[in-house]
């Protein structure tokens, strides 16, 4: 939204704060995001299987879109907003080669993801460790009184 719309609409005498209120909690709601940090254009573009499914065939080398949409049951079209997606994320390039485009996978994105997770890792195998634990003070305390 436009600031000086903004601006109009919080000092504009006709219009009552909470009519300005809605209109723009309306706006922060439904209006598309603009920008988006890398981090989360990644995982956004990662969060749909049918564009997961299409970086694992790009891992395998450059491909054409025919090529990405044939293992679907979807349009060229789709496969094309899918592809503009993960466009936009930084995930693929597309090539000029004639009166083709092939697309290739843009791996540093993923490399980005890898190193945001890997600060959990601590967080998730410390939780595993804890269940181990709990798992074999159960099986120990079952077994002493003839459960199993």
């Amino acid at each position: 939204m436009r600031r000086d719309t903004i601006r109009t609409l919080l000092l504009a005498p006709w219009i009552d704060g909470k009519v300005a209120s809605l209109y723009l909690t309306h706006e922060l709601i439904n209006a598309p995001v603009k920008f988006m940090d890398q981090l989360s254009a990644t995982l956004s573009a990662l969060a749909d299987p049918t564009r997961r499914a299409i970086l694992a065939r790009l891992a395998e080398g450059e491909a054409t879109v025919k090529e990405l949409a044939a293992p679907f049951p979807i349009s060229l079209p789709a496969i094309s907003r899918h592809l503009k997606v993960l466009e936009r994320a930084g995930l693929i390039a597309r090539g000029h080669e004639a009166q083709w485009r092939p697309c290739r996978l843009e791996a540093a994105p993923l490399k980005q993801v890898a190193e945001w997770t890997e600060r959990y890792r601590v967080f998730w195998e410390g939780s595993l460790d804890r269940l181990g634990d709990y798992l074999t003070e159960l099986q120990t305390k079952g077994g002493s009184d003839g459960r199993h």
